[in-house]
């Protein structure tokens, strides 16, 4: 079996609307996928209606979380699956993230317009289409302006990695680990050791993630390098932990292709079956 747990659509920041990635993943030759977008499940009931026979789909989303405990804040990402969408306490704190997300945006625009950049709020709603606005949608004003080629031009620092760059608003990560276990969730901390990203946790702290339930660490993804991916199955094996490989993928806004790293089937049996708030389809 070939299983994908993390990729994104339009309902956050993909390029593939939920009806094409389920498409795409089943052309792909994968036989399970699962929808993760950014503090949204709104691509959820597409993608169900339009599963293609064959393939499974694993329903879940991917958290801004942001650890306070060292000498300077690090954001970090907890991949949820298969936990209950209307569960009131975790359903606020998505809202509440999205909604920061947005304003945040808007902020960004504000000091590219500062600057002599002519991107537009509107413009940038209208390319989101209803989806969760992050970065991304961002990027793309630029390239369509021909001020960068690539979404990842426009993540270095002098664009949107740091000068334009606006803080968000995320949830403190055992919060969310509280409140995905609330939903009867399953949490996966998405690519830990990615330094390409910037700074990482130190490993004291997955320690404590795994005392507060985090079930599985994210280890094979094209962020990690050999070594890190050594490091964290390394870790995960000390901890009990599983471990996850996944694409990330983000359509067009990533070379990386759907399936590029995948989890073993006994790893999918194992969430699934540690999992209360909702099932896999298919």
């Amino acid at each position: 079996m070939r299983i994908d747990l993390h990729a994104h659509s339009t309902a956050s920041d993909g390029t593939s609307t939920p009806t094409e990635l389920v498409a795409e993943a089943a052309a792909a030759g994968l036989d399970v996928v699962a929808l993760t977008d950014h503090d949204t499940t709104a691509g959820w009931p597409a993608a169900i209606a339009a599963r293609p026979a064959g393939l499974t789909l694993v329903p879940g989303a991917e958290l801004s979380c942001r650890w306070h405990g060292g000498p300077w804040p690090i954001s970090l990402h907890l991949l949820a699956y298969l936990f209950d969408p209307a569960e009131p306490a975790l359903a606020t704190e998505l809202a509440r993230v999205r909604l920061s997300r947005e304003t945040r945006a808007e902020r960004m625009v504000d000091l590219l317009q500062a600057d002599g950049i002519d991107v537009t709020w509107d413009e940038v709603l209208q390319h989101a289409a209803g989806g969760t606005v992050g970065r991304p949608h961002l990027a793309q004003a630029l390239i369509r302006r021909g001020l960068v080629g690539t979404v990842s031009e426009a993540f270095e620092p002098k664009w949107l990695g740091r000068r334009y760059r606006v803080p968000k608003e995320d949830m403190d990560v055992f919060v969310a680990l509280r409140l995905v276990l609330r939903a009867g969730g399953v949490p996966v901390f998405a690519h830990p050791r990615a330094t390409t990203r910037g700074p990482v946790v130190p490993d004291s702290l997955i320690v404590e993630m795994a005392g507060a339930g985090l079930f599985g660490l994210e280890a094979d993804h094209t962020d990690h390098t050999p070594e890190e991916q050594q490091h964290v199955r390394a870790l995960a094996a000390e901890l009990g932990l599983v471990v996850t490989g996944s694409s990330d993928y983000h359509g067009h806004n990533k070379t990386v292709r759907l399936g590029a790293r995948t989890t073993q089937p006994a790893v999918l049996e194992q969430i699934v079956a540690a999992a209360s708030g909702s099932g896999v389809v298919g």
